[in-house]
């Protein structure tokens, strides 16, 4: 008995001593990192915006957030070590069920640390939507070739758009080059602005785009668009006249496929002026932001 008295004894000291060392161990020193955005919308869809402090060449993800407004601050609590040795912030869009350690490539804002703060650009991460140099221009044909049987024009032309100058020649002029991770897509906006309309997905001016839901089966030029024929959503008639022709910059990720996402840099309206399309919104502008580290 006495020997059992004195294991137990000894097993209480142990058990005190290790919980006495538990408690004055020092915790890991954490600093703030606030992220201050202007013009990113709420993400709709299986996505989220997820930011990253490049450490030593290595991403360390700072959290994953959503917003609901065009300017949005965040604080979040990072290890100061880390914070200590970050190069670059880096806020990318993310897929909300996603446990992969490192970024996607759809790759929204980057900046670089300076003093502890880091001025947040989407030039490098998007597309350059300023060039100067390779100024843009473009324009669209009302056409529906897929249901011309034997090439022989029906003429129902007012329920197609298609971005070309003619069956041989790209309608977008110097379409700046996306990041990878990103996307264009047209679309027609129906219903005084109500339903958008996709007309597929599209990376070059030259070349079929990703999908043909509405369209006939005779042959398309091989550049992107689409015939509004069969299958439209419900309150679609089709017919393009006088509406807004958009293309938008998609997430190359899945999310919400039935709206343009908010990066809509070029637009027109059929009708105006020889349905040309223009930069109409310079998104190396819109979306910009800081990281700082208190």
């Amino acid at each position: 008995m006495k020997n059992v008295k004195t294991l137990l004894l000894f097993a209480t000291v142990l058990l005190i001593a290790a919980c006495s060392s538990d408690d004055n161990s020092p915790s890991t020193p954490m600093s703030t990192l606030t992220i201050s955005l202007s013009g990113i919308q709420p993400l709709d869809g299986d996505v989220t915006y997820e930011g990253w402090i490049m450490v030593s060449g290595s991403p360390i993800s700072t959290g994953r957030f959503n917003t609901t407004a065009a300017s949005s601050t965040k604080n979040f609590s990072i290890a100061t070590a880390d914070l200590d040795l970050a190069t670059a912030f880096i806020l990318s869009i993310e897929p909300t069920v996603n446990d992969d350690p490192a970024p996607s490539n759809t790759k929204i804002l980057s900046g670089t640390f300076v003093a502890n703060a880091a001025t947040l650009s989407i030039n490098t991460m998007v597309g350059n939507f300023v060039d100067s140099a390779n100024p843009f221009s473009g324009s669209f044909v009302k056409a529906t070739p897929t249901d011309n049987t034997g090439g022989i024009d029906n003429g129902n032309n007012d329920f197609g758009i298609w971005f070309i100058q003619n069956p041989t020649t790209a309608g977008l002029i110097n379409l700046p080059t996306l990041a990878t991770g990103w996307k264009y897509e047209g679309w027609v906006v129906f219903n005084t602005g109500a339903t958008p309309v996709t007309t597929g997905q599209f990376t070059t001016a030259s070349g079929v785009d990703s999908t043909s839901p509405y369209s006939g089966n005779e042959p398309a030029p091989l550049f992107p668009g689409e015939d509004f024929l069969s299958n439209l959503p419900a309150g679609v008639d089709g017919n393009i006249n006088g509406l807004p022709v958009v293309i938008s910059i998609e997430p190359d990720l899945s999310g919400d496929a039935t709206t343009p996402f908010f990066l809509k840099p070029i637009s027109g309206t059929e009708g105006i002026n020889s349905n040309a399309l223009s930069i109409t919104t310079n998104i190396n502008a819109l979306i910009s932001g800081t990281a700082q580290i208190n």
